[in-house]
């Protein structure tokens, strides 16, 4: 609410000098045009010398300019006011949700180790109290992870381990790696399409779009969530369909779901957990792998399409290039 009120103080002021400005020109121009018309009138009855200056263009063209650049200059400080507001609220929720996905598991970390301490508990429900810690462990190391692989990468730190793989194989097994991971059933999705063509990717980069792409299908689904994921290619890309059967994405919202930050909230499913990071990251490893991501949703369900480039022998500098690159 305090970003709203922020926005509106700023987009007043703004208006209010645009109509100083305006009034201004319109007070320049009043005058200039009053004084040519009396010199019209009477300029036969004063100096000819008088009249000259008095009817030279030159301070009336240069105060036209000056109107319209500090209009242009108050402008862009208009515009951006209105980016850093944008930047500082995205930035306040970042701060909340990472608060927020810190906090819980390590409560849960916290109850359980204070439950073993005070408590006899058998050493069955230790192991499960210990598996329990181990996964919210796990959610936290992940969430440091992908925090400073973001920042790596923005950086143009991060190392890429590109290598070459037969595209349909490398993304079955990985994809099934999710699946597992998210245990999302068997009955609930399917890998369809051949790819027998090669690509230069990194494993573990892959690894992360797939990850993101299922943890969303998983968090934007009222019911159980079903994936099918579709693998071709043709002379010069692979192309990779992942469509869920979730909430879907409003067409306003698809520029936007890979913003940092950026996050979908939606009535039917209020209180879905993220930072606002995943599409962001999965948006910036295809674009280090060289390829484009869409996305296109009616209603339910959402298709992302992945697009990358085929790797050509003719390609080995390249290669050796990205697969040295720090």
């Amino acid at each position: 609410m305090r970003g709203k009120h922020s926005l509106f103080y700023h987009i007043l002021i703004f208006v209010i000098a645009q109509l100083v400005w305006l009034s201004l020109l319109g007070i320049w121009i009043y005058w200039y045009v009053s004084n040519y018309i009396v010199f019209e009138k009477v300029g036969d009855q004063v100096s000819p010398q008088l009249v000259y200056d008095v009817q030279n263009t030159l301070p009336f063209i240069l105060g036209l300019i000056l109107l319209v650049g500090l209009s242009f200059i108050t402008s862009l400080i208009f515009r951006h006011l209105n980016v850093q507001l944008r930047i500082t609220q995205l930035y306040d929720n970042f701060i909340g949700n990472v608060t927020h996905e810190l906090k819980s598991p390590l409560s849960s970390i916290q109850l359980y180790l204070e439950t073993l301490g005070q408590r006899n508990v058998p050493a069955e429900k230790q192991r499960e109290f210990i598996d329990m810690m181990m996964k919210d462990a796990d959610r936290l190391q992940s969430l440091i992870n992908s925090i400073l692989e973001i920042s790596a990468q923005e950086k143009k730190k991060q190392r890429r381990d590109f290598k070459i793989y037969r595209a349909d194989l490398i993304v079955k097994n990985l994809l099934e790696e999710s699946f597992e991971k998210f245990r999302i059933g068997k009955d609930n999705y399917s890998i369809n399409g051949e790819a027998p063509c090669e690509i230069l990717a990194g494993k573990d980069s892959l690894k992360i779009i797939f990850d993101n792409l299922v943890d969303n299908a998983v968090k934007y689904s009222t019911s159980a969530a079903k994936i099918d994921v579709k693998i071709s290619c043709n002379s010069n890309r692979f192309i990779i369909e992942f469509t869920d059967n979730g909430i879907g994405i409003h067409q306003k919202e698809h520029k936007k779901i890979f913003n940092k930050f950026y996050r979908i909230y939606s009535k039917d499913i209020p209180n879905v957990k993220g930072t606002g990071l995943g599409l962001y990251r999965v948006k910036e490893i295809v674009r280090a792998h060289s390829g484009k991501i869409s996305v296109a949703s009616q209603g339910e369900g959402t298709t992302f399409k992945i697009e990358m480039p085929l790797y050509h022998k003719s390609q080995s500098g390249l290669f050796n290039k990205l697969s040295n690159k720090t």
